[in-house]
C-alpha cells in the first residue's frame, strides 16, 4: 500500500509540474527584426550615426546590464550615437560579429513585454592611443516598438576592458628593480653550484613543488616538475660536461606591485663540453624565476636556442 502511494504521490508532481507550464509568444531564427538589430550594430562600428539613427526610435535607452548602479539613467539616443562616434574614431580594426556557432533569437511575447532580440556577439578592436586590445564577447536584448523601432537596449561585457584602457592613458609604477638583491644570490648560488656539479645544493633554492617552463614547450604541454628537471639534468650531465657558466651583464629582481610578484631575470653563457665527441658547445641562455614568500623558487622559466646542440 505505501508503494502505491507513493507512486501516487510521484504521478501528482508529474501532472502538476506540466500543468505550470504556460506558452507566452514564439521564438523566431529568421525575422526581420534580427536583420535590423544587426544592421544597427554594425552602423554603430562604422560610426555612421545617420544609419545608427534610423533603426532607433526617440525615447531610445541603452543600458549596462552589468550595472548595480540603482540610479543609473541609462544612455539615451544623442549620448548612443555620441558613442558611435567615439568608437569609429578612436579604434582600429573595429569588428562585431556573430560569436562562433551561436546566433541571435527574435522574440514575440503575448504580454506587453513586446519583442525582443537577442544576439551573442564578439567585439575586436585596438584602441588608437594606448594600443590596448579589445577581444570581447557581448550579449545584447534589444526591445522594439511597434514601428519595428528599437527603443531599449541592454548590453552585457565585461568593464575591465574599458578600465585597463582607461589605465593605459597615465604612466604608472609597477613596482621596484633592484640590481642587487638576495633573491639575486640565490640565482647566482644556484648556477653556481650546478656548474660545480654539486646539484644537491643548487635544488636547495627551489621549493619542493616548483613548475618549470621553457621556450621550446607549446601552450596546453604540462608544465615540469621539479622531479622532471631533475631526470633531464641528469641526463643532461651524462653527455655534457659544463666547463663555465658564465653571467651576462647582471641579473634583474623585479618586484611588481600589481599581483605582488618577485621574478628574476638573468642571461648566461653554458660552455660545454660534449662526451661522444669531444665537441666544444657554447650555449646563451635567458632565465626568469619567481620567488615565494619563503624566498625558494616556485616557477622558473628557460630560454635556450635547442639547435646549438645539433650536430
Amino acid at each position: 500500500m505505501k508503494k502505491i502511494v507513493l507512486f501516487a504521490m510521484a504521478f501528482t508532481f508529474v501532472l502538476t509540474s506540466y500543468s505550470q507550464k504556460k506558452k507566452n509568444g514564439s521564438v523566431y531564427v529568421n525575422h526581420p527584426s534580427i536583420v535590423t538589430a544587426e544592421a544597427m550594430q554594425q552602423a554603430f562600428v562604422a560610426g555612421d550615426v545617420d544609419k545608427l539613427s534610423t533603426y532607433l526610435a526617440d525615447d531610445f535607452k541603452a543600458w549596462n546590464g552589468n550595472s548595480t548602479n540603482k540610479a543609473a539613467k541609462g544612455i539615451n539616443k544623442e549620448q548612443f550615437l555620441k558613442n558611435s562616434k567615439y568608437w569609429s574614431e578612436n579604434f582600429s580594426y573595429l569588428t562585431l560579429k556573430r560569436q562562433g556557432q551561436a546566433y541571435p533569437d527574435a522574440i514575440e511575447y503575448k504580454d506587453d513585454a513586446g519583442l525582443w532580440v537577442q544576439t551573442w556577439d564578439v567585439l575586436k578592436g585596438v584602441h588608437n592611443k594606448t594600443g590596448s586590445k579589445v577581444n570581447m564577447p557581448i550579449h545584447r536584448l534589444f526591445r522594439f516598438n511597434k514601428d519595428n523601432k528599437i527603443n531599449t537596449m541592454i548590453g552585457y561585457y565585461n568593464n575591465t576592458v574599458f578600465a585597463n584602457i582607461g589605465r593605459s592613458y597615465d604612466e604608472r609604477k609597477n613596482g621596484v628593480i633592484y640590481d642587487n638583491h638576495e633573491y639575486i644570490n640565490s640565482v647566482k648560488m644556484a648556477f653556481a653550484a650546478f656548474e660545480n656539479n654539486d646539484l644537491e645544493k643548487a635544488y636547495s633554492f627551489f621549493d619542493d613543488k616548483a613548475k618549470f617552463r621553457n621556450a621550446s614547450m607549446v601552450p596546453g604541454d604540462k608544465s615540469k616538475s621539479l622531479d622532471d628537471v631533475k631526470a633531464t639534468n641528469k641526463d643532461f650531465l651524462s653527455k655534457y660536461t659544463v666547463e663555465s657558466i658564465d653571467m651576462n651583464g647582471y641579473p634583474d629582481y623585479l618586484h611588481y606591485e600589481r599581483g605582488d610578484t618577485d621574478l628574476v631575470q638573468s642571461w648566461w653563457t653554458f660552455r660545454l663540453t660534449r662526451k661522444s665527441d669531444g665537441k666544444k658547445i657554447v650555449v646563451p641562455a635567458f632565465y626568469t624565476h619567481t620567488f615565494n614568500d619563503d624566498g625558494k623558487i616556485v616557477f622558473g622559466s628557460s630560454y635556450i636556442n635547442a639547435k646549438l646542440f645539433d650536430d
